[in-house]
């Protein structure tokens, strides 16, 4: 076992032979986060960023649900004063919408584990990590329109670049829930399976990544997220710097000689 840390305003993480597992952990409130929760997610994607130790990221949730999405309710709870106009406005950029962001473009694999409801910024963060493996009977929510307000934390970018834009719409503007089967079938999620496998081929998926060549891994992430914005000159021109760095590493030693040896690679991570 590797360190563990007491859980911050809801966030619990241990690094554990090079996964950091963050867990998601306010179950009387279906997981929904609050801003010192998004603050501390924002931590630990931050250090699995830097810490040379973590190889992959695995997110779950406590108890029956992954994430309800953001706790509005607590947030207006228990005051009389109405906050200043663009309130909203000038808040999010600084806090959940740096969340997303930064799970698409950290240079460490990121895996979640889902069951129960996924909603609002908790669907978000299924559809910005590399990979998620769902239940399937959770169920995967936009829940804006049935509230009466506009879409956050990249929904509308998220949602039809995964889906396409007949299906976001469906989910956007209609509030549809998807269940895990449909959600694999419409490749909104990468697995679905029963409840009862959820845990063993999460842990299938991390062992696998947690052995990869994390260099490479990480700069072929770069390389996806890079690209849906680039063209193809600019795109080229980004897998010859790729390949550049990734070759200079141990890993890609170690697969060159696993090749010629005719034998599985070990790879360090390094």
């Amino acid at each position: 076992m590797g360190e563990a840390r007491t859980p911050v305003a809801g966030i619990g993480s241990n690094l554990d032979d090079g996964v950091l597992r963050i867990v998601i952990d306010r179950p009387e409130r279906r997981n929904a986060l609050d801003d010192q929760m998004v603050e501390s997610l924002l931590e630990q994607i931050d250090r699995a960023g830097q810490d040379e130790e973590i190889r992959v990221v695995h997110i779950r949730g406590a108890g029956e649900h992954f994430c309800g999405g953001f706790d509005i309710l607590s947030r207006n709870a228990g005051s009389d004063a109405k906050p200043r106009v663009g309130n909203i406005q000038r808040r999010l950029p600084t806090q959940a919408h740096r969340l997303i962001p930064a799970i698409l473009n950290v240079q460490t694999p990121v895996v979640c584990e889902v069951r129960g409801w996924a909603a609002g910024i908790g669907l978000q963060l299924v559809l910005a990590a590399d990979f998620a493996v769902v239940a399937e009977d959770a169920r995967l929510w936009e829940p804006f329109a049935e509230r009466g307000f506009t879409p956050d934390s990249g929904a509308t970018w998220l949602l039809p670049k995964r889906i396409g834009e007949v299906r976001a719409r469906r989910m956007l503007l209609l509030g549809e829930t998807v269940n895990g089967s449909v959600a694999v079938e419409w490749q909104m999620v990468h697995h679905c399976v029963p409840v009862d496998q959820l845990s063993s081929t999460t842990e299938e998926l991390i062992a696998l990544l947690a052995k990869g060549p994390t260099v490479s891994l990480g700069l072929t992430k770069w390389l996806l997220q890079s690209g849906r914005s680039a063209n193809l000159e600019t795109a080229l021109a980004n897998e010859a710097f790729a390949l550049e760095i990734s070759s200079r590493s141990k890993d890609f030693r170690e697969g060159l000689a696993a090749f010629a040896e005719k034998r599985a690679p070990k790879f360090s991570g390094r």
